[in-house]
């Protein structure tokens, strides 16, 4: 399905790689050592997609819009190296990550870096917009990781809390792909900010289906069964169903969660299912994908439009 979304943009993807490749360049050998092992390790470009996309459904796909790709996947790179920096993490999509194999020093000023390499396309092309816009998506994504760090130690986050989490933390980033596509190719404020929020929609589908991969058998994904759980975050599944039990089935379920067991965990999965958390979960993400395809509808019919509605079904459908 992927090949099929990727299709009418297939030709920039191609191009975009050394564009990409050209903005991470460094003199210092270490450096340019590190960013080469990261460029091999690019994982489904959907950031990249996104923003031709968007562009593709507004008009012209152009420079501006490789400089938009490039500064948010440069941008988003860099938070990638932080995440596994602070969460001592010695694997990403199946490699080492840069703290595993060079150490956490090295890897935090690798990505401040590349951060401060992002910060320099949208100046070097005098994007301001699109820079205003990537540095929100940065900022709401550090309020929803320390947001969800906070709730999580005290265990009281609500459903309402939990999409203020993800909306910061994962939609708006993939917002911000959308709208700087949109922004790329002079569209309209209002085509701007539809397509803003098709990417919020979209954004909110894709954690949800990321959360539910916890309660999955592990041998479908890499991701371990009850990995989150493990962590003590607390995903919608569970956030329903603890909602739904009396005061004494709800301090049993946090216990078990408190108590970071390997034997608690098929427990604590079972309990949500049974309890209906995770068809609740998947309702509610068909129902952002639903309204994410909903605002796409004013758009002209193009080959980019429907690839953008193929997306949404992907991001919902896909297994890993």
């Amino acid at each position: 399905m992927l090949d099929q979304i990727k299709e009418p943009i297939s030709s920039h993807l191609n191009d975009f790689e050394p564009f990409f490749r050209k903005n991470m360049g460094s003199d210092i050998k270490l450096l340019d050592l590190i960013i080469n092992y990261i460029v091999r390790r690019k994982g489904k470009q959907l950031r990249p997609m996104l923003v031709f996309l968007s562009a593709g459904a507004c008009g012209q796909i152009n420079q501006s819009t490789y400089v938009a790709a490039g500064m948010i996947e440069l941008l988003h790179t860099a938070t990638l190296v932080h995440d596994d920096v602070v969460d001592e993490a010695y694997e990403r999509r199946g490699f080492f990550s840069i703290n595993a194999l060079w150490r956490s020093k090295v890897a935090v000023l690798v990505g401040d870096f590349i951060l401060s390499r992002g910060l320099l396309v949208a100046i070097e092309n005098n994007q301001v917009e699109m820079l205003r816009v990537i540095s929100s998506a940065v900022k709401e994504m550090s309020e929803g990781e320390l947001l969800q760090i906070e709730r999580s130690r005290k265990m009281n986050i609500d459903e309402e809390t939990y999409y203020d989490i993800i909306a910061k933390k994962t939609a708006s980033l993939i917002a911000s792909c959308c709208a700087n596509g949109a922004i790329s190719a002079n569209a309209t404020k209002d085509m701007v900010d539809r397509l803003y929020q098709f990417g919020k929609y979209l954004g909110m589908a894709f954690q949800i289906r990321d959360d539910l991969f916890d309660y999955q058998p592990s041998g479908l994904i890499g991701k371990p069964t009850g990995n989150d759980i493990k962590e003590h975050k607390l995903t919608l599944p569970l956030i329903y169903v603890l909602s739904k039990s009396n005061p004494l089935e709800r301090r049993r379920i946090i216990r078990l969660i408190n108590g970071g067991k390997k034997a608690n965990i098929a427990e604590i999965v079972d309990f949500a299912k049974e309890k209906g958390g995770i068809d609740y979960a998947k309702n509610k993400m068909f129902e952002f994908r639903d309204n994410a395809k909903q605002t796409l509808e004013i758009f002209p019919d193009s080959v980019y439009k429907k690839s953008l509605v193929l997306l949404a079904d992907y991001m919902v459908n896909r297994e890993k």
